[in-house]
């Protein structure tokens, strides 16, 4: 057997969710396939939706979010970059902020709305891209009889991202009034 496949110690695999361990030599053993595995795997296990966990396999600790941390610079050094320099520097401002906590619940609960308004747009243009007299004509002719569509689920998605920013203010006031009773302006005091 090549060593990329050698069983690793211990690899019993957790119900639910597909277990890979990380070893000191960098490597990433998937206990489900009882082989090693690159990052590109975990990348497609990620495209595919796998429930998985990354653990070191000395110390059992989680290191999921480390993988994907690797995943995701490899993909912005690789190619065309999601995140702006500004947005990354905005993003690092927020660590240690009072706001680091909320901000990610911001930006989780907006990536859900957007990949909401992105599956309802693909079901809706399905059946169309599996056609087989599809064309770029075509496409662009979908586009713009689409546009009134488009404008209303992105109309949707902004104003569910409107919500979710005045439920933030709301629940930071209301934080902020119980820590600070008697401050005016949280809530507490008088004016």
């Amino acid at each position: 057997m090549p060593a990329s496949r050698r069983a690793a110690p211990g690899g019993e695999a957790r119900p639910g969710k597909r277990v890979l361990k990380k070893y000191p030599n960098r490597r990433l053993y998937d206990t489900h396939a009882s082989s090693y595995i690159t990052l590109a795997d975990v990348k497609k296990m990620v495209l595919d939706n796998e429930q998985f966990e990354v653990v070191d396999a000395k110390s059992g600790e989680d290191l999921t979010r480390s993988i994907l941390l690797q995943i995701i610079l490899e993909e912005e050094t690789g190619g065309v970059p999601m995140f702006s320099t500004q947005t990354l520097a905005q993003i690092i401002r927020f660590y240690g902020h009072a706001m680091q906590g909320l901000m990610g619940t911001y930006l989780e609960k907006n990536l859900q709305t957007f990949v909401e308004v992105q599956r309802r747009f693909s079901e809706q243009t399905q059946g169309m891209l599996d056609s087989k007299s599809f064309t770029p004509e075509a496409w662009s002719q979908f586009l713009s009889g689409q546009a009134p569509m488009m404008q209303g689920l992105m109309g949707n998605y902004l104003e569910q991202s409107k919500n979710l920013f005045v439920q933030m203010q709301e629940q930071m006031q209301k934080q902020a009034g119980a820590l600070f009773p008697g401050m005016p302006g949280f809530g507490g005091g008088k004016r």
